[in-house]
């Protein structure tokens, strides 16, 4: 039967056919590998030489410290099978006799940008000094050259090195010293060789690649094809991108790398050894449009215009037709394979079988819209997976609302979402597994190891660092609405990763607020004021529920906690502040063994995110500068104001208070020191995904 979705699709895929680049823009091309399994090996990722998949990390050389197998003289490149095009057709073409990084043909030049961003750990063995190296890679192929250990780092060979025919670029990582190289710890570009155009010593910024110690290093490369600019940074794994790059150099990439071209890993050893792995790897390519024919513009043109006016009337006809029938559509398959950067599909079989059909004793929480499950994939991957329980349009409605906005969130302080399932009416979402449970379990779940300060203290950053991302650093502002203990989990670092977007709404940048018909959102304690009386979510009231959080990690008491006659613990701390007796409020379990100052820098800023009106909070962009220390922590009021609706302060704009009371009035929640109304608190439970 025709419908206005097949209807609609047809005609897309017509014009794709006919003429590709008319559908086609200047749109990134994203993939995100949060980890890696030997499953991956020829299905996902082109391995070659001495390189494997183990240990969830690419392993570009032999992973092992036992003696009884040799580590030297070995090299290896693991390739992403992607073909990118990474520039235009010109008339300009060097050759190698004008090779120079700044011999670019024109600065007009259609040269794609890209991102590489990699955790790698690069590890030297028995104490030795380290050898060889490690390069990120942009090659014509898939191959690795013969002969490529010791000095050519798996790029090039003695036959090779320095012909432009090979058309190769790297970042390499080099760890030990060549005649050519200024140290054996420096980073360097290269082109066509590994005697490299430009080299950097990373001594001077405290890094040493292959440490006595195993160290994770972050690094992001970045390239702007506009600008002709390669800039890279790196810093420690638990950092975030510095303010400086380490590197930077102009470079038109369509003078040295083939049109369409492959990105990877390449890495050697020789008389010495190391082992060289990445342990997660996020890429974006500028996706450039195919070539184009002006006559079939023209033919296009035509085509799409009548196309869609037939479309128009055949939507029309049947959009009363299809709200009946969308829940049950096959085509939903269809959209949520065409979101970008779409994550894996899941049978259903194998999640059944992953969670021993979903047996009630691997539940790890439940909400509202559904149940969490642990799961275990082949080759022993341990995951989360989300059962909605809704099959109805609603149902679909919130699955969709949670896929759309996760499968384009990039940020290693949110939980990494692995893949999906829809069978019939059965929606499933599946997560990465996070050993350590959520915040919630060990602030209260009677862990017998209580989370130091400096946990702490990292929790609270990491969070703040994942909301600046959702409300300003994300191509649309996000609210999370459902901020909480209990919805912060916990990876194999004890690092926060902030999940559970079933409430969560993207906002047009324009726009303030997202208003929700059935109620207010979120979680009793982590509520903002404002929200009983306009029934919206904000990116205020994202901010106070992080208040909340901030003082239920550094007090160890949840936000509706009854204590010293209150109702609330917002309003003991501020009772507390006010008699100049702050500290008081640090959770007793650390006894002094904290740091006071933080301590209190932190005390601070949950007051001020928790301010009763909401235009009177930090931003997120602020928040994260007063948790770095690099401003002075909030200044907040000794009395705690009294809630007053409206207010002429809130940032969302006068349109939103019509439909509040035309005369101020206060609210007894949290309007008042000691309110006489007992809220009823949420359950604690043990899994980020739970949604209310």
């Amino acid at each position: 039967m025709v419908t206005p979705g097949n209807f609609v699709a047809a005609i897309l895929v017509f014009v794709v056919l006919l003429f590709p680049a008319a559908s086609s823009a200047k749109t990134p091309k994203s993939f995100t590998f949060a980890n890696f399994h030997p499953t991956q090996f020829g299905s996902v990722f082109d391995v070659k030489g001495d390189a494997s998949i183990s240990k969830e990390a690419l392993q570009l050389t032999p992973d092992t410290l036992n003696n009884a197998y040799n580590l030297l003289n070995k090299s290896g490149r693991i390739m992403f099978p992607v073909r990118f095009k990474l520039w235009e057709e010109s008339s300009y073409s060097p050759t190698s006799s004008n090779i120079s990084l700044n011999n670019s043909s024109t600065e007009l030049d259609i040269v794609a940008s890209f991102n590489s961003t990699f955790l790698i750990n690069i590890y030297r063995t028995s104490n030795e000094s380290g050898g060889e190296g490690f390069a990120f890679i942009i090659a014509p192929d898939l191959e690795i050259p013969s002969a490529s250990f010791g000095q050519w780092l798996g790029l090039t060979n003695a036959t090779l090195d320095g012909n432009p025919s090979n058309k190769i670029v790297a970042i390499e990582l080099d760890t030990l010293k060549q005649d050519y190289d200024p140290d054996d710890n420096h980073m360097g570009l290269d082109i066509y060789s590994v005697k490299s155009k430009k080299t950097v010593s990373l001594s001077k910024f405290g890094i040493e690649i292959s440490p006595v110690k195993a160290t994770n290093y972050s690094v992001w490369i970045q390239y702007n094809g506009t600008a002709k600019l390669m800039e890279v940074y790196m810093a420690d794994g638990n950092s975030d991108k510095p303010s400086s790059p380490v590197l930077s150099e102009k470079i038109n990439l369509k003078d040295y790398v083939k049109q369409y071209s492959y990105m990877g890993f390449s890495a050697s050893t020789g008389v010495r050894a190391q082992l060289n792995c990445v342990l997660k790897w996020e890429l974006t390519v500028e996706d450039l449009p195919e070539e184009k024919d002006l006559k079939w513009v023209m033919i296009v043109v035509g085509v799409v215009a009548v196309a869609l006016a037939l479309s128009g009337i055949v939507v029309a006809g049947f959009v009363y037709y299809n709200k009946r029938r969308v829940v049950n559509d096959p085509n939903i398959l269809g959209a949520l394979k065409s979101l970008p950067g779409m994550p894996k599909e899941f049978r259903f079989r194998e999640l059944k079988k992953a969670t021993n059909n979903f047996d009630e004793k691997l539940k790890l929480g439940q909400g509202g819209f559904g149940v969490v499950y642990k799961g275990l994939l082949p080759q022993n991957i341990h995951v989360a997976v989300k059962k909605f329980s809704r099959d109805n349009l609603k149902g679909i409605d919130d699955f969709l609302a949670e896929l759309t906005i996760i499968n384009r969130l990039r940020h290693k302080h949110l939980v990494p979402l692995v893949g999906w399932c829809h069978k019939k009416s059965l929606l499933l979402l599946v997560y990465d597994y996070m050993p350590n449970g959520s915040l919630d379990s060990h602030l209260f779940g009677g862990s017998e190891k209580t989370l130091n300060w400096e946990c702490r203290y990292k929790i609270i950053a990491g969070v703040a660092s994942a909301l600046h991302y959702l409300h300003d650093e994300f191509d649309q502002r996000v609210l999370h609405r459902d901020l909480k203990a209990s919805n912060i989990m916990l990876d194999s670092n004890f690092s926060a990763r902030l999940g559970d977007f079933g409430l969560a709404r993207a906002l047009d940048n324009e726009k303030t607020s997202y208003a929700e018909l059935e109620g207010v959102p979120g979680t009793m304690g982590y509520v903002a004021p404002e929200c009983f009386h306009m029934g919206k979510a904000t990116t205020e009231s994202d901010v106070f529920g992080f208040g909340a959080v901030v003082l239920e990690v550094v007090c160890g008491k949840h936000p509706c906690t009854k204590i010293g006659g209150f109702q609330f613990l917002v309003d003991w701390v501020w009772t507390l502040y006010r008699e100049g007796r702050i500290l008081e409020a640090v959770d007793v379990s650390l006894g002094e063994d904290y740091d006071a100052q933080q301590a209190e820098r932190l005390l601070l800023l949950g007051l001020a995110c928790m301010h009763p009106i909401a235009g009177e909070r930090p931003k997120t962009p602020n928040i994260v500068q007063i948790i770095s220390g690099s401003v002075p922590p909030s200044v907040v009021p000794h009395f705690k104001p009294a809630f007053v609706w409206p207010a002429t302060s809130f940032s969302v704009g006068s349109s939103m208070l019509n439909t509040a009371a035309t005369t101020p009035m206060t609210s007894s929640y949290y309007g008042s020191e000691k309110s006489e109304w007992t809220p009823r608190c949420e359950s604690r439970e043990s899994y980020v995904m739970k949604v209310q």
